[in-house]
């Protein structure tokens, strides 16, 4: 056991002993790894593929592009959503184009074939002209399983992956009382990276990049490693654990002014900070008083949140590919996804979820104020171009591309990996069964 080990806290209920396989760059750069990854990897897990806020009435359709794949999630007249591979059975055209939208039928802008929001075939060209007959009423798009949790649409390529609420153990359990089912998207925007899908990946099943990547967080998020608290799960996910509304420990920043952030955190909910002069870290029960005794007021519902929720910041990571950062007033869903053909290029997504609330008209996003409505900001651009995917996630993108290039050299010989980032070691090992089928040779 090494001195990180020592001071990284790992549930003792939810650890996963890891085998020190060597992270090599392969997985990074090569078309090799990438081709296994779309045999082996993205047919096995859920996707998330939407939000229910954009399928409210039959024929109402959401596109969701992955790879190379592309489905269509469509309301269905019962209340319930189908999802179906986006090409059509005649010569394989793509059916939907746009990523939204409604139509009483599915029509290919090649043929005008027509399909009924069930997948049926209920329109062709000379129906008559066909072998077997008019094959209307015969003939249906092809079918993935597809599944609700919350305000979220999710769908899947296999049949022996378990269900979606088995899938997502333990969150559906651990989340349960944020309340997200009417939770609204506000900020919903991604662009195309000049890196490989798992170096954010990487960066978010480690916190120790916070206090060089994030220095800004350090005043209101307690990020050392003492306070911190790591999970890991044998289905893949894992989950930190992050004290919120106290500053970090890694400085002293009890005994002076309270300091930013921290301040404007306490001042929010009339705390007066100058009062905690020299006991910054008695802020944190404050705060969870105050939002007890004004909650309701303020227009939030903090019934059947727990203590730590009220106040702490909760990252579960779902194995492979997807981030959900809880507070209780915003919900963060950060998501990497493969590009088609590059395995050096990826697509990032950040979305970002809020409570309703009758008392206010705008909440802050990530990236500036916006109306408490859905979709407020919905944008795509290329990193690197100006556009802003909020201010934290810019941060991380930000060494994406030095990365890819550093995993290119010659003098990379594999990951050495503090405790703290077990987590990563444990997500490649998980890769390494599921895409090699073997693990990897280890550090010696």
């Amino acid at each position: 056991m090494t001195a990180q080990d020592k001071i990284s806290r790992y549930s003792p209920e939810f650890d996963v002993a890891v085998r020190g396989d060597t992270i090599t760059a392969d997985r990074y750069i090569t078309r090799e790894w990438m081709e296994l990854e779309n045999k082996h990897l993205w047919p096995k897990v859920w996707h998330l593929g939407g939000v229910l806020a954009d399928l409210e009435e039959e024929g109402d359709f959401i596109r969701h592009n992955f790879g190379k794949e592309s489905v269509v999630m469509v309301k269905q007249a019962d209340g319930s959503v189908k999802a179906f591979y986006n090409t059509c059975p005649h010569r394989g055209n793509r059916l939907v184009l746009g990523d939204v939208g409604s139509a009483p039928r599915l029509t290919c802008g090649y043929h005008g074939w027509q399909f009924d929001p069930d997948g049926t075939l209920v329109h062709v060209q000379d129906p008559d002209d066909f072998a077997g007959g008019n094959p209307c009423g015969k003939v249906t798009l092809s079918e993935l399983r597809c599944d609700t949790w919350g305000p979220f649409v999710f769908w899947c390529m296999d049949d022996d992956v378990a269900p979606l609420h088995e899938w997502l153990w333990p969150y559906t359990e651990r989340l349960a009382g944020y309340k997200l089912d009417n939770w609204v998207r506000v900020l919903n925007v991604s662009a195309d990276c000049d890196f490989n899908w798992k170096i954010i990946r990487d960066n978010f099943n480690e916190s120790y990049h916070l206090p060089t990547i994030h220095p800004e967080l350090a005043t209101f998020i307690n990020d050392g490693l003492p306070t911190t608290v790591f999970e890991m799960y044998e289905n893949g996910h894992n989950a930190m654990w992050m004290i919120g509304h106290q500053a970090t420990s890694r400085k002293d920043y009890v005994s002076g002014d309270v300091p930013p952030g921290l301040y404007e955190a306490a001042e929010a909910w009339g705390i007066d900070p100058k009062e905690y002069r020299g006991r910054t870290a008695d802020i944190r029960e404050a705060v969870i008083k105050a939002k007890r005794e004004r909650g309701a007021d303020a227009g939030y519902d903090y019934s059947s949140m727990t203590d730590q929720q009220l106040v702490d910041y909760f990252h579960c990571t779902l194995f492979p590919n997807l981030t959900i950062t809880m507070s209780p007033e915003q919900c963060q869903i950060l998501r990497t996804e493969p590009h088609p053909t590059d395995p050096e290029k990826c697509v990032f997504q950040h979305w970002c979820l809020y409570p309703p609330n009758a008392k206010m008209a705008e909440v802050v996003t990530p990236v500036g104020p916006a109306p408490l409505r859905h979709d407020a900001i919905a944008r795509h651009s290329v990193y690197g171009d100006g556009v802003s995917l909020g201010f934290v996630a810019d941060q991380d993108l930000s060494i994406g591309t030095t990365q890819q290039q550093g995993l290119n050299s010659r003098g990379f010989k594999g990951c050495l990996l503090p405790g703290q980032e077990k987590r990563v070691q444990r997500f490649h090992e998980k890769l390494n069964d599921m895409v090699l089928g073997h693990p990897t040779a280890a550090r010696e």
